[in-house]
């Protein structure tokens, strides 16, 4: 199908790879480099979902690349339930400064790999203004290692210095775009979007020196509000729908 082929093609503008395109902006679909970018600014959010439900058939552990910074884009309201038993909306997540909102879960290598680096950038965000959430979004019925007493589990073995939540409806997900984990949405004190990007370059492997991209784009958030206009896709496991949505 031409939709399977446009999807692939448009997945890899989220890399911003102009050389990787050139070979495809030939032969019978007769597509050019400014054809892909016009259908990536208008079906971002539904090419990410259509991907990510694509590829998740089969394999449970598929990777997943969010889309672009959708700069500006508003805070979407929640009020999900916490490890703490505590209802939290987003008026009680956000800092003076800011807003990071994280979807995560327990089982996914990619938040694995990242989860002690995770706890130190947060803390420091923290501190500059900058509130920290995390949400889990993965049907659990499929994957119970994500469920509330897991969550509870990892929170405490990790240390999470910030909330961590449950988004049973899969609604808040849903409303943010979210499509893997991990994935970041960094809002400024307006509660604009500003970040979009990955923790950092390392990805599964432990490498512990890697540029703070996350924590340096926030940090920028905090001081004047905007995030880095360039910025690298996060990468991990494609969220977990519920196979009967």
């Amino acid at each position: 199908m031409i939709i399977n082929s446009v999807v692939k093609q448009t997945v890899i503008l989220i890399f911003r790879r102009d050389d990787a395109l050139e070979p495809l902006c030939s032969g019978k679909f007769n597509l050019n480099i400014a054809n892909l970018r016009e259908i990536h600014a208008k079906y971002s959010s539904f090419l990410s979902s259509y991907t990510a439900a694509t590829l998740q058939q089969g394999n449970s552990l598929v990777r997943t690349s969010t889309p672009v910074c959708d700069f500006g884009a508003p805070a979407p309201e929640f009020n999900l339930p916490g490890i703490d038993g505590k209802l939290w909306s987003r008026e009680e997540c956000v800092g003076t400064r800011g807003l990071l909102v994280m979807f995560i879960c327990n089982h996914c290598p990619y938040v694995q790999a990242i989860n002690k680096k995770l706890v130190r950038d947060t803390i420091a965000l923290i501190q500059l203004g900058i509130g920290c959430v995390a949400v889990m979004p993965n049907d659990t019925q499929a994957y119970p290692q994500d469920d509330l007493p897991h969550m509870r589990q990892v929170a405490q073995e990790q240390g999470y210095p910030f909330p961590y939540l449950i988004d049973e409806s899969q609604q808040v997900a849903r409303q943010f775009g979210a499509v893997c984990t991990p994935d970041f949405f960094g809002y400024n004190s307006a509660l604009q979007l500003q970040y979009r990007g990955r923790l950092d370059s390392a990805g599964k492997n432990d490498v512990d020196d890697a540029p703070r991209e996350l924590y340096i784009a926030m940090k920028s958030v905090a001081e004047n509000g905007k995030g880095p206009l360039e910025q690298v896709p996060s990468m991990g496991c494609s969220i977990k729908w519920r196979s009967n949505e």
